[in-house]
């Protein structure tokens, strides 16, 4: 048994992102085997039965206020313009973390510091230095578990961007953190990506890094997730993802405006329902352009949403990592549609798990077809549900944690 301090930009609970179930599933499985003390970034609306569900299987769970403004982005946009690092990673500096992080390996010892996502590798160096300083441990080992190569979303971002000063700045911040993730990730020893394309990312940087490196997917519990009753005949298109994420944001907006009139041509009475926390105001406009389209913003409880859900959408054309929307599609039971990129890094068979197209007219399509014959989503919907029980079950698929854990604890 090794004790471990786990660090993490969002609180792991409740499962509403897919950075929160991912880092839910490990604390799950390290938890156990390990003593798991979690320290986590917390924001306004965080409450504390989230952290009362967490310290049932942790040690212990300490939290930090994450702050944001725009002014605090303003001064990361500037601080990151003199300074050639991404602005991603010096926005989310904050002294209290540093402080809680002091106080707590003067007070305990760690045999592995676990970093969950990149903007937390920071934390753990940190970590690990005043360990080192105190004298309480010589060396801890350091475990990034960077979920995907941060770079490739801005990157994608600007390849279509129209606004050159946007483009610009996002064409600025791919290679600030394409730098930035080469250098740190050779400074961890273990770092594991949740796809192999993300893994190879920058394969020709960190070459003789590749022993370090693991893949292991995102995975869900299906065990937990019993099947939705969908009411018959549906005829809802729904996206469900966090509305403040630029990439799905930039997914939603090209759908409602290029492939969904295309549906309407041929099926009038079809509803694009979007939901999602915090949407941007040309998000929340769309209802007024369009009648059949609905914006919800977040919501506790999507069941009622899934159960009136025909086609699943996943129109993402700029991401990294692995979609858990996709494996929760699967899990609820509703038809999956995505784009290439949206499928990115799961494996599956299109046309048995999912319909995958990349153009307006092949979206539209593909959700037509699925309107209009109701055996085909029903064919979607149980290979899915499947699908996901054989090859994205958390309770199976992390015993592949305990390979990475018995060798830094080893070392």
């Amino acid at each position: 048994m090794g004790r471990i301090l786990f660090l993490t930009q969002v609180l792991p609970y409740p499962l509403d992102s897919g950075a929160k179930i991912r880092a839910y599933y490990v604390l799950r499985h390290l938890a156990q085997q390990h003593e798991v003390t979690l320290v986590s970034f917390v924001r306004t609306d965080d409450r504390p039965e989230y952290t009362a569900h967490l310290e049932r299987f942790c040690r212990a769970v300490h939290t930090v206020p994450m702050r944001r403004s725009w002014l605090r982005d303003a001064r990361a946009l500037l601080v990151a313009g003199f300074t050639g690092r991404p602005a991603v990673i010096v926005r989310d500096e904050i002294g209290e973390m540093h402080t809680t992080l002091g106080r707590l390996v003067k007070e305990d010892t760690f045999d592995v510091v676990h970093a969950d996502q990149t903007s937390m590798a920071q934390y753990a160096l940190y970590a690990r230095s005043q360990m080192i300083n105190s004298g309480s441990r010589e060396k801890a080992s350091l475990l990034l578990d960077a979920h995907n190569a941060l770079y490739r979303i801005p990157k994608r971002l600007a390849s279509r961007e129209r606004n050159p000063f946007r483009r610009l700045v996002l064409w600025r911040e791919a290679r600030a953190l394409a730098r930035y993730e080469a250098e740190l990730w050779g400074r961890f020893d273990q770092v594991v990506f949740v796809t192999d394309l993300d893994r190879y990312a920058l394969r020709g940087q960190i070459s003789n890094l590749e022993s370090l490196f693991t893949t292991i997917p995102i995975c869900v519990d299906p065990e937990e997730q019993p099947l939705i009753r969908r009411v018959p005949r549906p005829r809802t298109i729904t996206h469900l993802g966090t509305m403040f994420w630029p990439p799905n944001v930039e997914g939603v907006l090209w759908f409602a405006n290029e492939v969904f009139p295309r549906v309407l041509a041929q099926v009038p009475e079809a509803q694009f329902v979007i939901v999602g926390k915090n949407p941007p105001q040309e998000v929340r406009a769309l209802p007024l352009q369009n009648r059949n389209i609905q914006v919800t913003g977040y919501v506790p409880d999507p069941t009622p949403y899934l159960a009136e859900t025909a086609v699943f959408i996943v129109p993402l054309r700029a991401a990294g990592g692995m979609r858990v929307k996709i494996l929760d599609a699967w899990c609820w039971g509703v038809p999956v549609i995505s784009t290439s990129v949206g499928a990115e890094g799961i494996d599956l068979q299109d046309g048995s798990h999912a319909l995958i197209a990349d153009t307006p007219e092949a979206l539209a399509e593909a959700a037509v077809r699925v309107l209009q014959d109701p055996a085909l989503g029903e064919r979607l919907r149980e290979n899915g549900r499947r699908w996901v029980e054989g090859q994205y079950n958390w309770r199976q698929v992390y015993a592949r944690w305990g390979g990475v854990y018995g060798r830094l604890i080893a070392q």
